[in-house]
């Protein structure tokens, strides 16, 4: 997409309270990226290059990756995992996969493996220690995926503190019963509309759409069609920081962009300090 129809990147910075987190690891910082959607169409070479620079300026100690690298086909990984590698060869980086890095036949494979050989670990239902014993990194399957499972969380005891990467926001709902005591996710691209004083669109107009006749709902018509209005259930958790339950759920706008474009809903990278 032009720059003309994203808006320019902006940097989302917050401190984010973790219980039992070790002194040592006051002032941690973890930048996230998420929804590249790199095809040649949804994200320009320019906003992808401002991104990558940026990522240095924020000093990370930590990088993570929320999925949807890709949108269909999974070749343009193949361009997309080199201009990444400067950043994975600088900061201890990794990554999920989103519902389409999934969608394509060997699309899972295909990415899992451009970004490993990059120095990127893809997590898939597994947890990690990057800064220690103390305090844990969990990355999920995508939540279409029949291996999504929270079960995962069973496996850390339950004062351990632990970071959870899991692309659709949706799944925080499920992951109500365990300890998350931070959630990242995207897929949403923030709704990509928001208009001031009445807020995120797509969570309007989907609400709304509850209530148009079944034959409307069932159409291809975008945003009146079924397939439209089953990207996420939970539109309200569709950009920033939520509460759900007594887990937090911080949901990134992403770089990629699908027509029509954003308005005042610009791509993002997040900054979060953990204090």
């Amino acid at each position: 997409m032009r720059p003309l129809f994203s808006g320019p990147l902006t940097v989302e910075s917050l401190q984010i309270s973790i219980r039992d987190l070790p002194p040592r690891l006051q002032g941690t910082v973890i930048v996230q990226l998420s929804d590249f959607h790199y095809d040649g169409k949804r994200l320009s070479e320019r906003m992808l290059r401002d991104a990558i620079a940026t990522i240095p300026t924020l000093n990370p100690d930590l990088v993570v990756l929320t999925g949807d690298f890709v949108t269909e086909e999974p070749d343009p990984i193949h361009t997309l995992a080199p201009q990444l590698a400067p950043i994975a060869h600088t900061y201890p980086t990794y990554a999920i996969l989103g519902n389409h890095d999934n969608y394509w036949p060997r699309a899972r494979s295909t990415v899992t493996a451009a970004l490993t050989d990059i120095n990127i670990t893809v997590l898939w239902n597994q947890i990690v220690y990057p800064f220690g014993n103390d305090l844990a990194l969990v990355g999920l399957a995508d939540y279409y995926h029949r291996d999504f499972t929270p079960n995962v969380l069973d496996q850390l005891p339950q004062q351990l503190p632990r970071i959870v990467l899991s692309h659709n926001p949706d799944t925080a709902e499920h992951m109500m019963p365990w300890r998350v005591d931070l959630q990242l996710s995207g897929h949403t691209h923030g709704g990509q509309i928001v208009i001031p004083g009445i807020g995120n669109l797509a969570e309007r107009w989907f609400s709304l759409r509850k209530h148009f006749p079944k034959i409307v709902r069932k159409s291809k018509v975008p945003y009146f069609s079924d397939r439209c209005a089953s990207i996420v259930d939970h539109w309200e958790w569709a950009m920033g920081l939520h509460q759900v339950g007594s887990n937090l759920l911080y949901v990134n706008r992403g770089l990629g962009s699908y027509a029509p474009g954003r308005l005042f809903c610009n791509p993002e990278i997040t900054a979060i300090t953990l204090v």
